[in-house]
């Protein structure tokens, strides 16, 4: 499942070579670094992918305070939910990924089209 909305675009890849790809791919095409993510159930995979391919993760300024210190408290399954949704995804998608990334998936997500 690929999403491409106004605000945001998200891809499933399979592993973090096919995620640095798809951040190079989408910074070719005029996306700024400041607005590429990736996602990862593995958060040390997480980082790694993001430190590699100089990208984001989610954090305090997409979660806000409240979200991120909640975060503390949840699952990861839940947190992963919870940061998909702060950057513009309806809750059904953010199920949908969750559980695609449960399998080792990795997700590539832009907050921004280029123009």
């Amino acid at each position: 499942m690929e999403s491409v909305g106004t605000m945001a675009h998200a891809k499933l890849v399979d592993n973090g070579i096919q995620a640095i790809e798809e951040v190079n791919r989408l910074r070719d095409g005029g996306i700024n670094k400041e607005d590429i993510y990736v996602l990862s159930h593995d958060s040390g995979r997480e980082s790694r992918i993001a430190d590699t391919a100089d990208v984001n993760e989610v954090n305090l300024s997409e979660e806000g305070l409240f979200g991120a210190i909640a975060n503390l408290f949840r699952s990861r399954g839940n947190a992963l939910r919870f940061k998909i949704t702060s950057l513009g995804f309806s809750p059904a998608e953010a199920n949908f990924y969750e559980k695609e990334l449960d399998t080792g998936k990795v997700l590539v997500i832009t907050r921004r089209l280029a123009r």
